[in-house]
């Protein structure tokens, strides 16, 4: 879904969506409401088990589309980057480079982030939604690990570090940054951590500035 859409142009699955998520990120699911969901889309109660027999339904459907979405823009950054550059270090370099500009673009702080919501939660989910939230963090765990992997074949690191723990690293600092900037409301927060992680990672295989 276009997060730019307008309510009018969404259809009323997407709407409920939307608005569960945003409530969600606010207050956390156990607190979120049918009922609230129900005055807040303007529909009656059997328009909403129509698209959601229960609330389980409505958490898979919830994290799968957040799954997605996060999915596609990181799949469209990796691409644009590998586009412009074919050196495996160099397009992920670019490619975090975007990403800290697609948050530092951001209105405000960043909403939060799914994932986590539905972590600390977790006793609230079946087991179908827990293993889909298990997946999404083991297909971003993949997708930064084996970039990683890809890069240090051609340079191998100059400083002794464990690959896949610094491809563990960037969803760990993107949570975290999410957390600091929506508590100290710094919507610069996320970005320069991200900026951050960008010059570790240029330091682990090209080495210090200085050459030091």
């Amino acid at each position: 879904m276009d997060p730019t859409a307008s309510p009018e142009n969404m259809s009323t699955r997407e709407r409920i969506l939307a608005l569960a998520e945003s409530s969600v990120l606010e207050k956390g699911f156990a607190a979120t409401s049918i009922e609230e969901l129900i005055a807040g889309v303007g529909i009656t109660k059997g328009g909403f088990f129509y698209h959601f027999r229960d609330k389980g339904v409505l958490a898979k459907a919830l994290l799968q589309r957040y799954l997605d979405r996060e999915e596609a823009i990181l799949d469209e950054i990796m691409a644009r980057a590998d586009a412009l550059h074919e050196d495996p270090l160099h397009a992920f370099l670019i490619a975090l480079k975007m990403f800290a500009e697609l948050l530092q673009d951001l209105p405000e702080t960043h909403p939060g982030c799914l994932i986590a919501s539905f972590c600390y939660q977790e006793n609230l989910f079946n087991a179908d939604v827990r293993e889909l939230n298990r997946k999404g963090v083991l297909h971003w765990r993949g997708l930064f690990r084996g970039r990683l992997r890809q890069i240090a074949e051609r340079y191998p690191p100059r400083l002794p570090i464990d690959i896949d723990a610094l491809g563990d690293m960037l969803s760990t600092i993107v949570d975290g940054g999410i957390i600091v900037s929506k508590v100290l409301r710094e919507k610069d927060v996320l970005p320069r951590q991200v900026l951050l992680y960008r010059e570790l990672v240029r330091t682990v295989f090209l080495g210090c500035p200085n050459g030091q």
